[in-house]
């Protein structure tokens, strides 16, 4: 099995000084779903200084050739489609990025990988195993 990366996920790293491929508890293959390599230049683009922006972006490149980008399938729509609907029904929607990364995650048969703050609107899908970043202090 593997892991699906969050936003969050990496986001918490960032903050935290974990290096990229110490994020995921034990030996799980991560990937990163395009609309989270999305919001992750969102964060280049909003940058305050050229300086932080071009950080930001040799980041964002190390990352993008250590984890393999996944794109978004016509099946993980079909996930999408499900999750929405069960979801709106039950009035619990999540935000609709967040559903993107958890359709894919249901697709490929893996858990998705995720910051310690954003845990609880994921564990509202059904069938979606959820992973906590790992800490810095558990290197």
């Amino acid at each position: 099995m593997g892991l699906v990366i969050d936003t969050s996920a990496l986001i918490e790293a960032e903050r935290s000084d974990v290096p990229w491929d110490r994020v995921a508890p034990g030996d799980e293959n991560v990937v990163l779903p395009v609309i989270v390599w999305a919001e992750l230049l969102i964060g280049v683009r909003l940058a305050r200084t050229p300086q932080q922006a071009a950080r930001r972006r040799a980041r964002l490149e190390r990352l993008r050739l250590a984890i393999p980008i996944i794109d978004f399938t016509p099946s993980m729509a079909e996930h999408y489609a499900d999750l929405y609907a069960a979801l709106s029904e039950s009035g619990k929607m999540i935000p609709q990025n967040d559903l993107a990364v958890a359709a894919t995650a249901l697709s490929l048969g893996c858990g998705v990988l995720v910051g310690s703050h954003d845990e609880g609107h994921f564990r509202r899908i059904p069938g979606l195993r959820v992973a906590p970043i790992r800490r810095a202090n558990s290197r």
